[in-house]
């Protein structure tokens, strides 16, 4: 157990490392363009390209690659099968999507994105093909490699993105770069894995990895669902611009789950794929995961919410200031979505047809909930009505689920508490200084430094806990479980 705890503590660090220089980078990027080339309409056309590429990357290859991760055995025995239903699945579905682009594009509210959704997707049949080499990389914690190729990725993605939008390309800028990146990720992926890009087909492995990786590909395409009704109804109802404003809290909000989730997430699922034969260092080990994310997640999500005007003018600039109140709301979303990420992972070693019922029943009481909003109360609306359903009707779900695996749900609520208090205190305490200092990159530097200076009393005692493990006798396997999953706070 020792050996898996330093692979996963490595991996951890790399993925830390690989997310972080990514996400401000991509951050970097984003201000470039929203200042010099892109407003919220030609931003509203892109978040539509991003929104139906999720839906169909969330599908794509039918969720055999995680069986790359989950099952014992020697992984290039079944690899060459799952390589031929992943690469099959992708091109099945982009040709779908490429007849039906016009129309897809119309329902959207966009018809001119058209031409754009048809290059951008191309993306699916490459994701199809790399994921076979990324789920061995993540199965061994590789992620120094993967961190090497998605760091590749995004330097091609952006300087060809860049350079386009400074031609007047304009949103098809955007599809090139992505495509663009893609190509030079997977050929990274594939020498860090050439075992792995061999085809093959033996149909008993391919009804298994079926049963498998469908119940998971459901899933996550309802996740997905979640994710992005939101911008279906603000597209629709709205039109584009608003969509771009949506779009830009909307991302502004995502950058708490980003590096925290990510991060934990390329580690987690396997972790918790390892204990999920032990009960008791199962539930040892998400009771320390939740703690460390959320003693990560909540100084992020306090800071955005309570200065979230003064950030959103000092980045990106009055003509984005529409977004402020949406990103308000849309904040308590990013903390609730960080424990949920987790908690999926967790689930999805050990009851995976429960998932997409959990999922289901988010997105369907979630659509009538947001129509409403959005036709009354704008962006703001569809931002508020995100969290008073996941906040109400999904959260009590998932703790009833997690509780009969024996994770207690006040062993959660412990973990909550001292990341909760801590954020409390410094978002009083941002709230009251930015009134007092007002906005601009020095005032909110010196909030921000002094409201963590509050905020990490509280939470060093937890991470110390979680570095040191327990010390009662007879809980080795629990001791060993919990580091593992708790190893991303090493990092």
């Amino acid at each position: 157990m020792t050996d898996l705890n330093q692979k996963v503590a490595a991996a951890a660090r790399w993925s830390m490392i690989n997310t972080v220089v990514r996400r401000v980078g991509t951050f970097a990027t984003g201000v470039v363009l929203a200042r010099l080339f892109f407003g919220p309409y030609e931003w509203g056309l892109y978040a539509i390209g991003l929104l139906v590429l999720a839906m169909l990357l969330s599908l794509n290859e039918m969720g055999v690659s995680l069986a790359l991760v989950r099952w014992d055995g020697d992984i290039k025995r079944f690899a060459p099968t799952v390589l031929t239903l992943s690469t099959l699945s992708s091109s099945a579905f982009y040709l779908l999507l490429f007849v039906t682009a016009p129309t897809v594009a119309r329902l959207l509210g966009s018809p001119e994105a058209t031409t754009m959704l048809r290059l951008l997707c191309l993306t699916v049949i490459i994701d199809g093909i790399a994921c076979v080499p990324i789920g061995k990389l993540n199965r061994e914690f590789q992620q120094f490699q993967r961190t090497v190729v998605d760091v590749a990725n995004f330097l091609v993605n952006t300087a060809v993105t860049i350079g386009l939008a400074a031609t007047g390309m304009g949103v098809m800028a955007f599809a090139w770069g992505s495509l663009a990146g893609n190509i030079v990720a997977l050929v990274g992926f594939g020498l860090c894995a050439p075992e792995m890009l061999r085809f093959g087909w033996d149909r008993a492995q391919a009804v298994h990895l079926l049963r498998f990786g469908l119940p998971l590909a459901s899933a996550s395409l309802l996740t997905l669902g979640i994710v992005n009704v939101d911008s279906v109804v603000v597209s629709g109802v709205l039109g584009p611009a608003a969509l771009g404003l949506y779009a830009m809290a909307f991302n502004m909000s995502s950058w708490p789950v980003r590096i925290v989730s990510d991060t934990a997430r390329r580690v987690s699922y396997a972790g918790f794929s390892r204990l999920a034969d032990s009960p008791q260092a199962f539930a040892a080990g998400f009771h320390r995961a939740l703690a460390v994310v959320l003693a990560a997640a909540v100084p992020f999500c306090v800071l955005l919410a309570v200065l979230a005007d003064p950030i959103i003018r000092l980045v990106y600039g009055d003509q984005w200031a529409g977004a402020a109140l949406s990103l308000q709301f849309l904040v308590a979303l990013g903390l609730i979505r960080v424990v949920v990420d987790l908690a999926y992972d967790c689930l999805a070693t050990r009851v995976r047809k429960s998932l997409m019922v959990m999922q289901a029943w988010w997105l369907f009481s979630l659509t009538p909930v947001l129509l409403l909003f959005a036709h009354r109360f704008g962006i703001a609306g569809v931002a508020a009505g995100q969290v008073v359903v996941a906040g109400l009707l999904v959260a009590p779900v998932f703790v009833v689920v997690l509780s009969r695996l024996g994770i207690r749900p006040a062993l959660m609520l412990r973990a909550c508490v001292r990341p909760v208090l801590g954020g409390v205190m410094m978002g009083a305490l941002a709230w009251g200084m930015h009134l007092v200092l007002g906005g601009g990159f020095l005032p909110l530097a010196v909030i921000g430094l002094a409201a963590l200076a509050v905020y990490l009393p509280f939470v060093l005692p937890l991470l110390r806990s979680s570095w040191a493990g327990r010390s009662q006798p007879g809980r080795e396997a629990a001791r060993d479980g919990e580091k593992s999953l708790a190893a991303v706070a090493q990092s």
